[in-house]
Formats: structure tokens, sequence, C-alpha cells
């Protein structure tokens, strides 16, 4: 991970993209303290899939404690089929 400021990028713009390209992560500090980090889009799309994973299993999670306390419904294939044909 590396940090440096702001001045710093826009003057070598092109080069700190190709470091974040090749895996570093930048921190960019700009005044009263609203850093920015600048990932490469790989990174990014993985990090959005690792939110949607944990998203998906606290969901399995909250599901398996329902079946465990008894909170489903169950339905037959023909029940099923017939609130279809509703």
């Amino acid at each position: 991970m590396l940090a440096v400021k702001s001045m710093d990028v826009r003057d070598n713009f092109k080069e700190w993209c190709n470091k974040v390209i090749n895996g570093e992560t930048l921190i960019v500090s700009r005044p009263k303290n609203e850093n920015v980090v600048i990932v490469s889009e790989e990174e990014y799309n993985n990090l959005l899939k690792a939110k949607r994973n944990e998203e998906y299993l606290k969901k399995l999670d909250h599901s398996f404690a329902q079946l465990d306390s008894g909170e489903v419904v169950h339905k037959s294939l023909e029940e099923l089929r017939a609130m279809i044909d509703e």
C-alpha cells in the first residue's frame, strides 16, 4: 500500500496508475483528511464480489436459523403447482 499527496498523483498520474494496475493500492492524502483510495478495476470487482458473497451468506444463516426454530411452511409439489395455476 502506497500513500502519496494528491499533488504528486496529479503530476505523475500515469506512473501511479501503472503501479495500481500492477497490484499496489494507492492512498491519496487530501486536505481535511478527506483521503481517497485508488485500486485497480479487478481489485474493485473482487471487493464487490466479496460484499455480495457476505450478504448472501448472512441470508443463508438467517434461513437456517428460521429452519432450526421451525419458522417454515411445508408445501407438497402438488400444492406448489396449484399455487402457480391460481
